[in-house]
């Protein structure tokens, strides 16, 4: 079940990002996540936005995720590329789950295009598991956007609509 996260998920959304952090880590992406990040000041703007999810299975939270309308500010710029297409999106940050808890990204996409027909994500370059997710769910690589404070990342795309790809 995927549900609105509340206040009283805080501690919960925070345990989820750390697990995050720690598997990144292992994989040898040590840089997309530094220790901190995010804060929970932030946790709580996007619980307070409506705009924090929860995956709950057997009681137990497993996995959490923003999804936010468009447009978000970082990517209004796109270098050594460009977007699809200029239509309405959501994006997806902050996506963590539990340890040995599988199919989420899955289960998160389709979640998400049940609000959205285009979806935009970005992710660190040394964060291969996520690229290839990305790249197996069919999003398309568009190029590099840089977040507020200087970092790059690289940008992806899918939309369901095919023939709405302008160039």
């Amino acid at each position: 079940m995927i549900r609105k996260s509340t206040i009283q998920d805080i501690d919960s959304i925070l345990n989820l990002l750390e697990e995050g952090r720690k598997k990144m880590t292992a994989e040898g992406n040590l840089h997309q996540w530094k220790v901190g990040y995010p804060p929970r000041e932030q946790i709580l703007k996007d619980v307070e936005k409506g705009v924090s999810y929860l995956m709950v299975r057997d009681g137990e939270p497993i996995a959490t995720f923003v999804l936010a309308e468009g447009p978000d500010p970082t990517y209004l710029s796109i270098y050594e590329g460009h977007w699809l297409n200029n239509e309405p999106y959501a994006v997806i940050h902050r996506i963590a789950s539990a340890p040995g808890v599988h199919g989420i990204m899955k289960e998160v996409l389709d979640f998400a295009f049940t609000q959205t027909g285009t979806l935009r994500i970005d992710t660190h370059k040394d964060n291969h598991t996520m690229q290839k997710l990305l790249n197996r769910y069919g999003f398309t690589y568009c190029g590099i956007i840089y977040l507020e404070n200087g970092d790059s990342r690289l940008a992806f795309q899918k939309t369901l609509r095919n023939e709405s790809h302008t160039h």
